[in-house]
């Protein structure tokens, strides 16, 4: 496959993926659900990709709740005839008419976000979705079904969507789901996952109320005028997936294929290969200067109970119990503890434990939790773990402060900005402060509504 493709391309016909259809035996979408929340990057991507899905919604009783990111305002960046804000006013007309169809008594947000700029709205779309989110929420998370475009789509906004949606919905334990779009046109059979693949096999009606729906989008499957920039986006070709007796949808990747989180034995010889100061905190002027700046970001001088995640050789928590009621400062590398051990041996209000999160999370309740360079040695699930853990134990007024190298390196499962993602997408938490660096990002959270250092300084 082609790292790239135009709408204008013939595409991969219809037949090709009817057949394939045709020869596998698929798993059928669970449609036990009290309430489908659909959200889409642009007008048209929640009828194309789960126009049935959404009809059937509303056929057995489900709350339906429809979320358009942006206007689709630049589907045609070349139109001599329509410029952003009429291609906006017309496409969210277009797509109001077509959920009529599918779901009359949906509940439908529009974010109004700039089209091809979600990756620069992200925290705008973060804070929007997991509200609309929080509004819907059971008494069994499960019965909620998230579905978005595929994260693979090759659209830019409909990886951005993708990640957002998926991140807050499985912090929330929602069921989550994704719809492919632009891969039935750029895509060959051997592109989709397809021990992932669901799918809804649609019955007359809803077949029908697709296909009225699809027709609703004039602006996208007809020519805005005979003009040069106003070409049809979506072709004949294009459309004849979405005309298809049935919905495929992608379910989220299992855990065992995800990366596994770094385990002891992993920093054991981390130590073992590199020495007692592996990462340079005693030394380099880059670490001094990040523990200042860590400090300083700290909201309160007196911090209460800590705990602090990853001590390393006790540094930092030497600066904290300085500050602290009691300090609970834990690693995992046996050279880590030891270090941090004879470091603070004077220091009667720390106790350093060995351990790993999230299995060996001491018990209590925190005012301060210090989440300092470890949140990308977890998994995706062992870090969800650890922010259900997290927030189970931090208290009322309490802070957790996070702080992440943002480079990629390849034994990690994930990346800084990754994790400072799912941290942002918790229930209940917002920003306190927040620190980018091109190498690090450095963030407060604190329980809605968070309180600045001024307002808790009465100056304010």
């Amino acid at each position: 496959m082609s790292a790239a493709f135009s709408h204008l391309d013939a595409g991969t016909p219809e037949s090709v993926w009817h057949d394939e259809f045709a020869r596998r035996s698929l798993r059928p979408l669970d449609v036990q659900f009290e309430v489908l929340v659909v959200v889409a990057a642009h007008p048209d991507d929640e009828t194309l990709g789960a126009g049935g899905l959404l009809h059937r919604a509303a056929r057995i009783g489900a709350r339906v709740v429809v979320v358009i990111a942006t206007d689709g305002e630049a589907s045609h960046p070349d139109s001599p005839t329509h410029d952003r804000d009429t291609l906006a006013r017309l496409r969210r007309n277009e797509v109001t008419q077509a959920i009529a169809i599918l779901a009359p008594d949906a509940e439908v947000h529009f974010l109004g976000l700039p089209d091809g700029l979600l990756n620069e709205r992200k925290g705008h779309l973060r804070e929007r979705l997991g509200a609309i989110f929080d509004i819907h929420r059971t008494a069994n998370p499960r019965r909620v079904l998230v579905v978005a475009p595929w994260s693979q789509d090759r659209h830019r906004d409909h990886r951005i969507i993708a990640e957002v949606t998926s991140t807050i919905a499985l912090h929330r334990r929602f069921t989550s789901l994704e719809y492919p779009v632009w891969a039935w046109h750029w895509g060959t059979v051997d592109d989709l996952p397809w021990d992932r693949v669901v799918v809804l096999p649609l019955a007359d009606d809803e077949l029908h109320a697709k296909r009225d729906a699809l027709a609703c989008h004039v602006s996208q499957i007809s020519p805005l005028s005979e003009q040069p920039g106003d070409e049809v986006l979506l072709h004949l070709g294009m459309q004849d997936h979405f005309h298809r007796d049935i919905e495929v949808f992608l379910a989220a990747e299992p855990e065992d294929a995800q990366a596994d989180s770094l385990d002891a034995d992993w920093f054991e010889e981390f130590y073992r290969r590199n020495g007692d100061d592996p990462w340079g905190f005693e030394s380099r002027w880059y670490e001094q200067r990040k523990r200042a700046l860590l400090l300083a970001a700290l909201p309160a001088p007196e911090l209460g109970d800590v705990f602090e995640i990853g001590c390393a050789t006790g540094l930092l928590t030497a600066q904290l119990a300085a500050r602290a009621r009691e300090v609970i400062a834990m690693d995992a590398a046996t050279a880590a503890v030891e270090a941090a051990r004879d470091r603070l041996a004077a220091e009667t209000r720390v106790s350093v434990r060995q351990g790993r999160i999230p299995e060996d999370w001491p018990s209590g309740r925190f005012d301060t939790i210090i989440f300092s360079e470890v949140g990308y040695y977890l998994s995706p699930a062992d870090l969800q773990h650890t922010l259900l853990l997290i927030e189970a134990s931090l208290a009322d007024h309490g802070h957790v402060v996070a702080c992440h190298w943002r480079h990629t390196v390849a034994e990690y499962p994930q990346t800084g900005d990754e994790v400072h993602e799912a941290l942002r997408s918790v229930p209940g938490w917002e920003t306190a402060s927040l620190h980018v660096e091109r190498d690090f990002v450095l963030e407060v959270f604190a329980r809605r509504p968070a309180r600045s250092v001024a307002e808790m300084d009465g100056l304010v």
